[in-house]
């Protein structure tokens, strides 16, 4: 089993959710703050970060988290929450997410940690996902140590702003995930049709498993022959 104690998980809650309609960070699931959701779901034994900026100072759930670290600017994106997140840790190694991705995993996350613990050269790891025969990198989730901080701080300050264009440099590597990971692990609220989708979907799943216990605790009684 992959060791997280000693690897900071930081959730990047700063943006204000214009296709949403609000800050995403304000969303709830499960009649919970999202923050709150997430924490829940992923069970993180080691430290918690939020990150958020200026804009959007006050986040629902924040009680949950060891650490709130906000961006000293507005406006620079998820890079620069990154950059906060490596900035404020007390670990080596630093985990990130979006708090709009609800299907993110830590199986996933545990994939990240022991790839980038294997690979002591390495500054941070994003993943590349297989979309109809082509690969696609996706920023997130992905993983850092805090010595990345010098890299992608000279990224911003050269007004390079993009997570992917971390590829370009050489002590970041882009690695395939593993073929049974599913599509929806990279899904994405950006508004509130996606929103609703996934509310429902994830009720469906509830009942599900509602129905699935009830089986188990009530048996079909079988009549003798």
């Amino acid at each position: 089993m992959t060791e997280l104690s000693d690897v900071t998980l930081a959730v990047l809650a700063g943006g204000v959710g214009r296709r949403m309609g609000g800050p995403k960070a304000n969303l709830q699931l499960a009649g919970r703050p999202i923050l709150a959701w997430l924490l829940d779901r992923l069970q993180w034994p080691g430290p918690r970060m939020a990150v958020t900026a200026p804009v959007v100072p006050d986040l629902p759930g924040k009680d949950r988290f060891d650490r709130v670290a906000i961006d000293p600017i507005d406006g620079l994106g998820p890079l620069r929450g990154i950059l906060t997140a490596l900035e404020n840790s007390t670990t080596q190694l630093v985990c990130t997410i979006t708090v709009d991705m609800p299907r993110v995993d830590r199986r996933a996350l545990s994939w990240l940690v022991e790839a980038l613990k294997a690979a002591p050269a390495t500054a941070g790891i994003m993943c590349s996902v297989d979309v109809a025969g082509e690969r696609r990198i996706e920023p997130f989730p992905s993983i850092f140590r805090v010595s990345a901080a010098d890299s992608i701080r000279a990224q911003l300050s050269g007004g390079r702003r993009s997570v992917r264009g971390l590829r370009c440099l050489p002590a970041f590597k882009i690695v395939p995930t593993p073929p049974d990971w599913p599509a929806t692990l990279w899904t994405n609220l950006n508004d509130p049709a996606e929103l609703a989708a996934f509310e429902t979907s994830l009720q469906q799943s509830e009942k599900s498993h509602e129905a699935s216990n009830t089986k188990q605790q009530h048996p079909r009684a079988i009549n003798p022959q």
